[in-house]
């Protein structure tokens, strides 16, 4: 892997998410030598992935290369490849590039889509985790248009303009928001000689309501906003099976439908070579004691999303979301460096901020601990918090001029084919 041998421990950091980077940008200018490996050679901030999806920002805008992050930092290095196996009694794990030794692991691979062993939907749904996946969905729901156009048979039409989000959480319902407000403002400009009234958006949550974990009034309100703006959602209703035709449910209504995107669930994407008994086989991420220590290793740890720290608050560990993974980074790079020095290390308590989700123009909803509010101020408030929390000036300049252009045109350049993303049959996919 080339990485220089050293007198200073080396620290080795899998993934370069919130976790991994909240580790990293903690251990910078220490007298350690800190390797990152990631898969990708950017960091990708998802929670706007969703208006990559849709049309609404290019993916440069949320992703951040991790090399020019750490240019400027002695004895950090990164390298791009892919983690096949931990090897915690030689201390070593085998990469896609090589081997490598470490002094202290830190496994933060995050989280992938849990399609709860479905293999029909897996295979036929698509999912919204990275920005391939995303570019693939705005690709596929422009291509639906462009053959809509053409389609003179009334029911391949419909389910070419059917599309199915199953799933209420905030990416469902900020998904299904930006996608009612392309048919309000855009797709009719775009498309005047296609019936977009034609068009329907259905939400699908299995449960009672919609944003489970936030406030009921924020629930409510969602839902609400999302009924205006013409999504059709149902609760307490359950996909079983999608062919890729026909979204199959535990009730009486089915959906026929070319897109449905995935947004039920996440589990943590593990790597081989630990215990099976430091896995938690519920959500697929690794028991960690109160400093992230993977149980049973005295030095590997886990952060983030495939981390399980069970507390009497949080039985089933902490929220797989950003601010989480953030805190647990930065305190277990404050422990690493006490561990070295001799001094005691702190437990990790979960400090919650909130939680909140944008439905679309001037419509959010806002969960803090001790204030909730939704509408148009809840509406500045999510787009300041997500600006402020992107990484590069760069970044937050272009997003900011995105939305302002947005917001005064009504519109969204951004909705180009690059990626031709095409079902070839009921059968199999192609992606060019």
């Amino acid at each position: 892997m080339n990485i220089p041998q050293t007198s200073f421990p080396r620290v080795v950091i899998v993934g370069g998410g919130f976790a991994g980077l909240a580790v990293a940008k903690g251990l910078e200018e220490q007298e350690l030598q800190v390797v990152l490996i990631d898969k990708h050679n950017y960091h990708t901030f998802q929670p706007l992935l969703y208006q990559v999806a849709t049309g609404g920002l290019e993916p440069d805008s949320i992703a951040f290369p991790l090399r020019k992050r750490f240019n400027d930092v002695e004895n950090f290095y990164f390298r791009l490849a892919e983690v096949v196996n931990v090897n915690a009694d030689k201390n070593t794990i085998e990469t896609s590039i090589g081997t490598l030794e470490y002094d202290e692991l830190i496994i933060a691979t995050g989280s992938t889509t849990n399609f709860f062993g479905n293999t029909n939907i897996e295979k036929y749904a698509m999912e919204m985790k990275s920005v391939p996946q995303a570019l693939n969905i705005r690709s596929l729901v422009l291509e639906n248009f462009e053959e809509a156009l053409l389609e003179k048979d009334l029911e391949k039409r419909h389910a070419l303009m059917n599309f199915v989000i199953v799933g209420g959480g905030p990416t469902g319902v900020e998904l299904a928001g930006a996608l009612a407000e392309m048919k309000k403002g855009i797709l009719p400009k775009d498309y005047p000689d296609l019936d977009i009234r034609q068009m329907k958006i259905n939400l699908i949550q299995s449960s009672g309501e919609l944003l489970k974990g936030m406030s009921s009034k924020a629930s409510e309100k969602a839902e609400d906003f999302l009924i205006k703006l013409g999504v059709d959602v149902w609760k307490n209703l359950r996909v079983l099976n999608y062919d890729g035709e026909t979204v199959t449910t535990n009730g009486e209504d089915h959906f026929n439908a070319q897109t449905v995107i995935w947004a039920a669930g996440v589990k943590g994407e593990t790597v081989n070579g630990l215990q099976a008994e430091c896995l938690v086989e519920r959500a697929n991420r690794f028991k960690v004691d109160m400093y992230n220590k993977v149980v049973g290793y005295e030095n590997i740890y886990a952060v983030g999303d495939i981390a399980c720290m069970q507390t009497e608050v949080y039985k089933y560990g902490h929220p797989m979301m950003a601010q989480p993974a953030i805190q647990q980074g930065t305190l277990l790079a404050k422990n690493i460096l006490a561990k070295f020095k001799g001094k005691k290390q702190k437990e990790f308590v979960y400090n919650d901020k909130g939680s909140m989700a944008t439905i679309g123009r001037n419509k959010a909803v806002v969960d803090l601990p001790k204030w909730k509010f939704q509408g148009v101020f809840a509406w500045f408030v999510w787009m300041f918090v997500h600006l402020f929390s992107l990484i590069g000036f760069r970044n937050k300049v272009i997003v900011f001029m995105n939305w302002v252009y947005n917001y005064i045109r009504f519109d969204r350049e951004t909705r180009l084919i690059i990626r031709p993303y095409k079902k070839k049959d009921k059968y199999s996919f192609e992606e060019n």
